[in-house]
């Protein structure tokens, strides 16, 4: 299906979404308000587009989340937890659950974001999702709408969960570091979009090296992504053979600058 052929890239996408994720549609609108992203409200001057919703959908799916995590952990202290739904929440697991859905298929973009890869963006993907769930409540009930979030994030919370690393990175991060007597690592904060939508991008380096790489809506999450990758790093080197270091895969790595002498290059534990 080409999604520049008619300007409207699914026309039965309500109907495909609504049976993807086992719901209804009492109003069709409501799901299609969803999937429309201001990019495309603006070129082809149509409102609403999504954002209000996945204002709503947020605030619902933190609720759910919450609970959900709240019961998973019954012995996890308020830190864990408060960790562990911001991991689950991120927009990196935002947009792998979308991915998930193939709800990228169906999103009604404009033409420069759709031809710069806007379907598999990360921030278009979870903005998405939120506006589902908003648009769900809004038309079946809360009931409805805990079902499919429950549904779909019971795998990523317990997967989640079972791992250390991916709920605190930074704290995974630097006690590695430290157990390999290495410096700790310094983070590097860059920001854009609009005060009410703001991106944040962090790097993490090494002793000068880059080593990961993250985003998110906030500081702290752009930080543990970048963290997540610099620990999968690390011990991806500590297993090479020979100790080998694999500077040359950072360096190629698409999620990664050009490295430039040295300080631009990752290298494993000594």
């Amino acid at each position: 299906m080409s999604a520049a052929s008619d300007r409207d890239p699914d026309p039965l996408g309500v109907a495909a979404v609504a049976e993807s994720l086992g719901v209804g549609a009492k109003d069709p609108a409501r799901l299609q308000e969803a999937l429309t992203h201001r990019s495309y409200a603006f070129e082809e001057g149509v409102r609403p587009h999504n954002e209000r919703l996945e204002f709503l959908g947020d605030a619902v799916l933190g609720l759910i989340v919450t609970d959900q995590i709240f019961h998973h952990e019954p012995d996890s202290t308020e830190g864990r937890l408060a960790k562990l739904r911001s991991v689950v929440v991120s927009e990196s697991s935002l947009a792998n659950v979308a991915r998930q859905l193939g709800l990228g298929a169906h999103i009604r973009l404009g033409r420069g974001e759709d031809t710069s890869g806007g379907r598999d963006k990360d921030s278009i993907l979870a903005d998405t999702l939120e506006a589902v769930i908003g648009a769900i409540y809004l038309d079946q009930g809360l009931d409805v709408a805990e079902r499919l979030v429950r549904q779909c994030f019971a795998g990523p919370i317990a997967d989640l969960a079972a791992r250390p690393e991916a709920v605190d990175a930074k704290t995974a991060l630097q006690e590695l570091l430290a157990a390999a007597g290495r410096q700790l690592p310094e983070y590097e904060i860059s920001e854009a979009g609009p005060d009410h939508a703001k991106r944040f991008a962090a790097v993490v380096r090494v002793e000068g090296a880059v080593c990961g790489h993250g985003q998110g809506r906030t500081k702290k999450e752009a930080e543990q992504g970048a963290a997540a990758e610099a620990v999968r790093r690390l011990r991806d080197d500590a297993v090479s053979p020979g100790g080998a270091t694999r500077s040359g895969d950072a360096a190629s790595s698409p999620e990664s600058p050009p490295a430039s002498g040295d300080g631009g290059r990752w290298k494993g534990s000594s």
